[in-house]
């Protein structure tokens, strides 16, 4: 796809989004049941993905884990948003490669220790990129893709969350 082609894509969904600021509100949802074991299996919308524990933390290595899958969302959103924006900023890749890490003590998650928090304490973003461009040009694809990727944004600025429970599964 070429800067052109971006554009009469997303040329009408912008004018859309201006004219109607409601209509850009989309609402996304993941679903999961759990399984046989310690295991929750998600339906991705395109595959269903068996997650389970860590071996960290007594998994058997065999499920996907969610903190994985977590950074594996980050390095896709920031891998799509690297691409639109080069390409809407006409800039040539001929190749990037993402790869996200995190630090995580899991003697928080098993109890262990009030003091550790649950969670990534760290998470790390690379991006290799075999191109031409500029330092300049460089310089705003970089800070665009940390501006519009969603993931980041997300984990940057944390929402605000909640969780309810009701007992009727029908």
């Amino acid at each position: 796809m070429n800067a052109e082609e971006l554009r009469s894509i997303q040329g009408p969904l912008k004018e859309r989004y201006r004219e109607a600021p409601d209509a850009a509100l989309i609402r996304l949802r993941a679903q999961g049941r759990l399984g046989e074991g310690v295991v929750c299996k998600v339906e991705t919308g395109k595959a269903s993905v068996v997650a389970g524990l860590h071996p960290a933390t007594g998994g058997d290595g065999l499920s996907a884990c969610s903190g994985n899958m977590l950074l594996e969302a980050l390095v896709a959103c920031a891998g799509v948003t690297l691409n639109a924006v080069a390409t809407a900023l006409e800039i040539k890749l001929r190749d990037a490669m993402l790869e996200a890490e995190g630090d995580l003590d899991f003697r928080g998650t098993l109890g262990l220790s009030k003091e550790t928090p649950v969670g990534f304490k760290n998470i790390r973003l690379q991006i290799t990129l075999d191109t031409d461009a500029s330092e300049e040009q460089l310089n705003t694809l970089l800070r665009l893709t940390e501006r519009y990727c969603v993931v980041y944004q997300t984990l940057a600025h944390s929402p605000v969350l909640s969780v309810t429970c009701q007992r009727d599964m029908t």
